[in-house]
Order: structure tokens, then sequence, then C-alpha cells
């Protein structure tokens, strides 16, 4: 397997991940108090419009060439260190 591909696995491998972990913390914020939940989805919202760049960063590697899939791998790797900074940050902040 081409290192390109490994990688774009291994990418889609940890956006399922997160996106199950999303879901848990949706599921976490129904249980809370009005002024809490807003607080919650709030976050969740800001973790799905990351997981959307993230998922968009991951379609363009797919598109890239062979050659070109190098010069994208700083703006993936970079949306996806923000992605799951903020989600052990919101996953912290549910406890």
């Amino acid at each position: 397997m081409s290192m390109k591909k490994e990688y774009e696995r291994k990418l889609q491998a940890q956006l399922d991940e997160w996106s199950a972990e999303i879901d848990k913390l949706k599921a976490q914020a129904e249980g809370e108090k009005a002024d809490k939940k807003i607080e919650y989805y709030e976050q969740i919202e800001s973790l799905k419009s990351m997981q959307s760049e993230a998922n968009e960063k991951l379609t363009e590697l797919q598109n890239a060439s062979d050659d070109a899939w190098e010069d994208l791998k700083a703006g993936v790797d970079n949306a996806w260190d923000s992605l799951g900074n903020a989600l052990t940050s919101a996953k912290s902040r549910f406890k």
C-alpha cells in the first residue's frame, strides 16, 4: 500500500473515532440543564465545523496526485491537530 493510501486510511479512521466522540458529547449534553446545554451545543457546533474542515482536507488529499499529496500534508496535519486539541478540551469541560 502506498504511503498516501496508508495516510488516508489513518486519517479516515481518526475522523470516524472523533465523530463517535462528538456524538457521545452530544448525548451527554442532552442530560444537562438549559444553560449548560446551550454552552455544550456551541462547543459541539464548533467541533462539527472543524470536523467538516478536516473532512474537506481529507477529500483534497484523496483527490491529489501521488506527487502533490505531500504538499497538502502540512495543511491536513494542522486541521487534525486543531480538531484533536479542541475535542480533548471539550471532553474535559463536559466532565
